[in-house]
Formats: C-alpha cells, structure tokens, sequence
C-alpha cells in the first residue's frame, strides 16, 4: 500500500542519568509548569484573537448537550457525571468549524515538493513551512510564532500538527499486524495533523472518515493536501488525452472525497459542531488518536470527547509515549484519570521498548448497553 503524506520527523531522543528519555520536542518542553501557568490565558484570548472575522461568522455554535441527557449515552449507566469535570484547568476554547473540500482540488497540491522514502511517498513539510513564513497568511501565523518561540507546542496556540510523531508509526504498523477492520466503519482521526490515521482507513475501506485538529492551518496546508495525493486525483494526468476516462475518474474522485469531512477547533467545540451537523447523528465505530495525552489539562476535554461521540460498541485505539517530560502528561497518569471516571475500560494493546517507551490503548465502554 502507497502514502503519499506531508509531514516531517524532527524528535531528538535524550538520555536522562536514571535511563529514563525524553525528546528534544515540543510536546517534551523543558518549559516549567508554572510559566505555562502564568501566560496560559494571556495565549488563550490571544489564540481566539488570530481567528479571522469571517471564520467566526461561517462557525456554527450550539449550547452544551449533557451526554447524562443523551438516551444513547453509556454515562446512563454511571453514578452520574458530577464528578467527570474536576476543577482544573481547561484549555483555550478555539472556535470549532467544518472546512469545505476545494472545487480546484489541483490547486491544493501546486507548490508542494514531493519526496520518496520506501514505500511512501511525502510533501516535504518545510516547503510549505517556508512558503508560508515568506507569504502573507490570511489568518493564524503558527508557523511564525513556531519559529519566533523555537516550540512545536503552544499551548492555547499551536498544538504540533505540523509535524507527525511517532507513536503515529506505532499505530499504523498495529492496523496492519492486527489486521484492524476499518471496512464500512465511520472513522474519527482525532488530533489528526498529517492525517496518516484517517487516510489509513480511507485507504482500506472505511464509510466515513473524519479529520480533526486544532489548528485550521493544518487541516488546509496539511491534512487536505495529504488526503488528496492518496486519492486517485494524481492518476487524472495519465487521462488528459482520454475525455471520457478523465470525466470517470473526476467522479471517482468525488466520491472518494464525499467519504470525508474535515474539522478544526478545540476538542469541546469540535463536539458541539459535529453533533449538531447532522439531524440524527451517527457516532463513530472508531476514534483514532496519537500522542494526544501530553497534557494532563486537556484530559477532561478529551474523556468527554470520547464519551460523547463513541458509539456504543465503538473503539478508541491510542498511542501515547509512556512519560512526556517537561510537559507532565502519560499513559499512567492518563490510565488513572480514566479510571476514576468508571465510564471506560482502557487495555494496553502493545508496548514499544525501542528508544522511548510507548504504548498502543485501547478503550472501550465499560457499560456500553
């Protein structure tokens, strides 16, 4: 099977004396808690500052739905949600919206350099960084600010999708080795950066495939283009001299795309968005994540992400280092906070001991009737 992907690899490993590593990466900042205590809201209002105007305005916003509400909602079977958002901190509530496929969709592969690595075939990541540090970016500059503060993570701002980590490899290589049946299922790739999870299953055969991210940049220069040089829009050069070969293959193309929606915003603004997108929405068989668990103040956000839109007999499959130094965040930390909200059970899959330790989870309801 053929990728063609948009992405860069750039961690750095670190030995620490006890053994233990870290990266040399934005989701491991040496940055302390406490700075990133003091200048969280400064970044939050400045985050929802750099939203452009008439993004705010094509946002659809709805009300908080309770899912202890929802009929279909496994919390029924709880004690009851009271003690399901504890008191911390929240993360910045970026404005969610759904972002509509391109009628040029060539024109959304122009300028992006390609490279072969075996078996994949990529856009190299630092010509689109490049090109959009020298152009004049109609909305939020993460790549500017990436480069001004030397981090691929700030918090609030930019969430490091415009690089792909490892963990994501990790998945990937457990679809193929546990034979992951994504045939007919609807597929949320949840953080999705590069979107390699989502395309995966887009590749093998899923119904529907969802693509979320934080940053709106992503989903436009990453992600989109990503999905497209999978898709059999490349084959369509070969057909220039064969009209009615080409009109077929515009119509392949577009059904491919109808499989596929594509998202940005913060992961509770995400919820409001989709669920109210469809009259009766159908929620997802399976919620693709990796190395979304860096930041323990993000955890309720995404606990209640999953609670909301899993279908009953649905499946997380997360990939997640062991430890995020600098940052805080873990599976353990993750496994606990899980735990103390008896909604879901987690079993770990797989653990990678190569380099830095990793571990594939799977989560699924603990009362799914």
């Amino acid at each position: 099977m053929t990728f063609q992907f948009n992405f860069t690899i750039e961690d750095q490993i670190t030995t620490l004396e006890d053994g233990a590593l870290t990266l040399d990466s934005p989701k491991e900042s040496s940055a302390s808690e406490n700075e990133k205590g003091i200048h969280r809201d400064r970044k939050c209002s400045k985050a929802l500052s750099d939203v452009p105007q008439d993004h705010l305005l094509k946002t659809t916003l709805m009300e908080n739905i309770d899912p202890s509400q929802d009929p279909e909602s496994p919390l029924r079977a709880t004690n009851g949600s009271s003690d399901l958002e504890p008191d911390k901190k929240q993360p910045c509530l970026r404005v969610a919206k759904e972002h509509a496929i391109p009628q040029d969709l060539k024109k959304v592969l122009e300028n992006k350099a390609r490279e072969m690595l075996p078996d994949i075939q990529h856009i190299r990541m630092s010509v689109v960084k490049n090109s959009l540090l020298k152009g004049n970016f109609p909305g939020e500059n993460i790549v500017s600010k990436s480069f001004s503060s030397h981090s691929d993570l700030i918090p609030g701002v930019y969430e490091g999708g415009l690089k792909i980590w490892e963990c994501t490899f990790d998945l990937l290589a457990h679809f193929t080795k546990a034979k992951v049946n994504f045939s007919g299922k609807k597929v949320l790739d949840l953080g999705c950066g590069s979107g390699l999870l989502g395309i995966f299953a887009f590749k093998v055969g899923a119904k529907e495939i969802h693509f979320q991210d934080y940053n709106s940049l992503v989903i436009d220069e990453v992600t989109l283009p990503n999905l497209l040089g999978n898709s059999t829009l490349d084959d369509e050069e070969n057909d220039a001299k064969e009209p009615d070969v080409k009109r077929c293959r515009k119509s392949k193309v577009a059904q491919e795309l109808s499989k596929c929606r594509f998202f940005s915003g913060e992961w509770s603004e995400f919820c409001k968005l989709v669920l109210s997108s469809e009259e009766h929405f159908v929620k997802y068989d399976f919620i693709l994540t990796s190395e979304t668990i860096y930041n323990p103040d993000y955890y309720s956000a995404l606990h209640q992400t999953f609670l909301r839109l899993l279908g009953k007999n649905g499946r997380v499959l997360l990939a997640s280092k062991a430890h995020y130094f600098g940052v805080g965040g873990g599976v353990h930390l993750f496994q606990k906070f899980v735990e103390e909200r008896d909604v879901f059970v987690t079993k770990i899959l797989e653990v990678i001991n190569e380099g830095l330790k990793r571990y594939l989870i799977e989560m699924t309801f603990k009362y799914p009737s």
